[in-house]
């Protein structure tokens, strides 16, 4: 179960991680815009034939969301909150008369040992998980200064430096509008079409060929 309350967003989780394709694991897979409906908590559950839920990941530090999902916990159900918040003392709301009768937890992810970095890598080898979903922006050495000042104003996920390259930072959906007067950026732009507009090895073999060098 994914949710969000941006349309745009939940539409290209949709494009990158398909029902189908979830299906054929034997996962079913459903999203759904909790802006869309009165009661999230009671949508929730409903969805699943009444059942709670064994795990649930809160990605964003909103307090309402915190509360919705100790919700929907099941009896010994866990809340891993991975959302990153700045706030020092950012705050949420836990029902404790579950956490004592119904023994739901809360745990806090953040980094990994050397054995999760290997077993990351052996996942990436074998395509169980795909990392290029996440790479929004892609640039060169010459970007980085900017893009460190600025991280905070950019959108999108992880941004991509090419170490040897001398390339503005641009974001991988506006390959198209930059390539009308840029031929680079023109064949970019159909090199990621062609993988739901994600980044590759063919585009990462084009623009190590092509770009500029530092």
């Amino acid at each position: 179960m994914i949710t969000d309350i941006d349309a745009a967003r939940l539409r290209r989780a949709g494009e990158l991680f398909t029902p189908d394709e979830a299906a054929r694991q034997g996962v079913r897979l459903v999203y759904l815009n909790t802006a869309d409906v009165d009661d999230p908590v009671k949508a929730l559950v409903d969805l699943t034939g009444g059942e709670a839920y064994n795990d649930v990941f809160v990605f964003a530090p909103v307090k309402q969301l915190i509360r919705q999902a100790d919700s929907v916990l099941a009896r010994d159900g866990c809340l891993n909150f991975f959302a990153g918040p700045t706030d020092h003392d950012f705050l949420g709301e836990l029902n404790l008369y579950r956490a004592h009768y119904d023994s739901t937890h809360l745990i806090g992810t953040s980094g990994g040992n050397t054995d999760d970095m290997r077993e990351s890598l052996d996942m990436m080898a074998t395509r169980d998980i795909c990392p290029e979903v996440m790479v929004t922006h892609v640039g060169g050495l010459t970007s980085v200064i900017d893009t460190i000042l600025n991280l905070p104003g950019i959108p999108g996920g992880k941004k991509l430096i090419y170490t040897t390259l001398d390339m503005p930072l641009t974001a991988i959906e506006d390959f198209g509008q930059k390539g009308k007067d840029n031929p680079f950026y023109a064949d970019l732009a159909k090199i990621c079409a062609r993988n739901k507009m994600q980044w590759s090895l063919e585009a990462e073999e084009y623009v190590l060929k092509k770009a500029r060098k530092v």
